[in-house]
């Protein structure tokens, strides 16, 4: 669909899902939910838009730090937007910040609503009996308790014999001796339970 007078394509917004979503770096297509986003702000800046939900043509990237990286040194942004864009060379570092703040906020929220339980011996109990839906460990989590509990996923998923075994995912990276997430992040695993 094009604006008025001839213009370009106003937007590949939430709107417009008859358009397919392709990454600038690998060129595979994919749906919102499985790339990120990337917009001009007025100034030329590029910013992360996680929430797809600034206005403005916007371009995907495949949520990896590696193509992220890749389109800021290739310059992709400025080939995508068809405009003079600023991108700051922490891009990659930027959105792993922003993903590790919006997954704590996540969890925040589930950990009130009791769908999010830690400590080993509660994960491994809700792997076991199928209430977990995901599982995500520390990165400091100790060696011990995660094989427990992925051991726990394996069983869980062929004594079910499903077609996916329950995602895992390791979360709240080191760097520089800060944790990037939550300020306070404890050595364990957690897991996000079925509602209830």
């Amino acid at each position: 669909m094009t604006g008025a007078a001839g213009n370009e394509p106003e937007d590949d917004g939430p709107e417009g899902e008859v358009n397919g979503r392709m990454c600038i770096v690998t060129r595979d297509g994919g749906s919102p939910e499985t790339l990120i986003r990337f917009v001009a702000a007025p100034d030329g800046t590029i910013v992360p838009d996680l929430k797809r939900q600034l206005p403005g043509r916007g371009c995907w990237v495949t949520p990896r730090r590696d193509l992220v990286d890749k389109a800021v040194a290739k310059k992709l942004f400025a080939r995508a937007l068809k405009r003079d864009v600023k991108v700051d060379a922490n891009l990659g570092e930027t959105v792993d910040r922003l993903l590790a703040q919006q997954l704590a906020g996540m969890i925040n929220l589930a950990r009130k609503a009791g769908q999010f339980v830690s400590g080993s011996a509660k994960v491994e109990a809700a792997v076991r009996s199928g209430e977990a839906l995901a599982v995500f460990h520390s990165t400091d989590a100790a060696a011990d308790g995660v094989r427990k509990i992925d051991q726990a996923r394996k069983a869980w998923h062929l004594g079910m014999e499903t077609d996916a075994a329950i995602p895992r995912s390791t979360c709240f990276p080191e760097r520089n001796g800060r944790t990037d997430g939550p300020e306070r992040v404890y050595p364990c695993s957690s897991a996000c339970r079925a509602g209830g």
